[in-house]
């Protein structure tokens, strides 16, 4: 029996599992150190209303959160205990801790500075000793609302994403963990696709980003030489050398590769392979399978699959996507659908559905494994919560453990295991 014929009674009869998280002017608070090193999350959220929301601003932030959540996890049973908050009224949407886990970064989707209204990233160094953050510095992100950040292999860059700019930046990371002022903007230019997807399921009304152009993620091949990011409203995905000395863009040769007309591309994984990459449709509701060339930078297009259930019918807007650790299965966030949908990953790298776990909440935006991929968390935006699931390795199954953790507005969660060495 699926989640989906069971009956909603058990999603009410399941209590939440954390208290409120406590203040601590701003900083997240101190607490006791156990024998063994803990296991942090971290939890980004809209923290402020947008007052300024574009029609196709499908999301519709309230501002329920207070800027980064912290939290202790529980590493037998998945629970989340809150430690505290670091307060920020500039919705820190998307946070990426460095390799060395010494510091983290936040894009600040709802700041507005100067005349371009541009948003902002923040850097924090983290106390190894609890993961309480403190702030560093903070510097324009190259657009208007910055969506998604992540790190060059190296730790030396920082690439961001702006959704509302339609652009993408290279930020350098000085030693000390700060940032300093983009070394490379790059504004996404083209023909907006249409408002109705090709692909979209029969009956769907999906429509949130075909009217600009909107980068909605960007981020490093496995090997740092190439640097690849999306436009939802071009229906494209980008390919760019990068200048690690420098730190700028250069258009590869092709520049992009074409996703289906309206389709709306948002997100990517690849596989841990290298040869594979795998990519997501928000109004098309479809993963689109790549053959990658690490040598060129070549994107082919091999497989085309819908995230939803056979006979689906009616609107749904796909949020993330992420390959397993073991590269053996692929999970996609389907919102109005409310569920992650389950893959299977061949021989050959094609998809296999196996199956769709309901979130327990409404509109999943983004969900994460822990470190040791025993655990998935899903952040159930409109739901105000965190849902955990255990993940079976054999099957790719997710059983919920019953754990709610109250967020508001939770929009990414990432980890960082005090055990290791920063």
């Amino acid at each position: 029996m699926t989640p989906f014929d069971r009956s909603r009674r058990e999603f009410l009869a399941l209590s939440a599992t954390t208290a409120a998280v406590p203040l601590a002017g701003g900083f997240a608070s101190a607490q006791p150190q156990d024998a063994d090193a803990p296991l942090i999350a971290y939890v980004g959220t809209f923290s402020s209303p947008l007052k300024d929301v574009l029609p196709t601003q499908v999301d519709l932030p309230p501002g329920n959160g207070r800027g980064i959540h912290i939290f202790r996890v529980d590493r037998a049973t998945g629970a989340l205990t809150p430690t505290g908050v670091h307060e920020m009224g500039t919705s820190p949407s998307h946070v990426a801790v460095n390799g060395t886990g010494t510091h983290l970064y936040s894009a600040n989707e709802t700041d507005r500075q100067g005349e371009q209204k541009e948003g902002t990233v923040t850097a924090f160094a983290i106390d190894r000793s609890n993961g309480n953050l403190k702030p560093l510095n903070t510097v324009k992100s190259g657009g208007a609302g910055p969506t998604y950040v992540s790190l060059h292999p190296s730790g030396k860059f920082l690439f961001v994403a702006n959704y509302f700019g339609g652009s993408v930046a290279v930020i350098p990371v000085f030693d000390d963990g700060k940032l300093g002022g983009a070394t490379d903007v790059k504004r996404d230019a083209g023909k907006i696709g249409p408002t109705k997807a090709v692909n979209a399921p029969k009956g769907s009304f999906a429509f949130s980003g075909h009217d600009r152009t909107h980068a909605h993620q960007i981020q490093a091949d496995p090997s740092g030489r190439y640097v690849l990011h999306v436009d939802l409203g071009l229906d494209a995905i980008f390919v760019w050398k990068f200048d690690a000395k420098n730190g700028t863009l250069t258009a590869n040769a092709p520049a992009s590769v074409s996703l289906p007309p309206g389709d709306g591309p948002r997100h990517f994984s690849f596989h841990p392979n290298g040869k594979w990459l795998y990519s997501v449709q928000e109004e098309g509701s479809t993963v689109v399978r790549f053959e990658y060339d690490a040598d060129s930078g070549k994107l082919t297009a091999r497989q085309r699959i819908s995230t939803l259930p056979k006979g689906y019918a009616g609107s749904n807007f796909c949020s993330e996507i992420l390959v397993s650790a073991d590269g053996k299965f692929l999970y996609v966030g389907n919102r109005l659908h409310d569920s992650i949908g389950i893959f299977a990953i061949g021989e050959t790298g094609d998809l296999t559905h196996v199956g769709d776990e309901w979130t327990r909440g409404n509109y999943p935006r983004s969900f994460s494994f822990d470190p040791t991929g025993a655990f998935l968390y899903c952040c159930n935006q409109r739901a105000d919560h965190v849902t955990v699931f255990r993940a079976d390795r054999k099957t790719g199954a997710l059983e919920f453990t019953g754990h709610y953790t109250p967020v508001g507005n939770p929009s990414c969660v990432t980890f960082l295991d005090l055990k290791a060495k920063g």
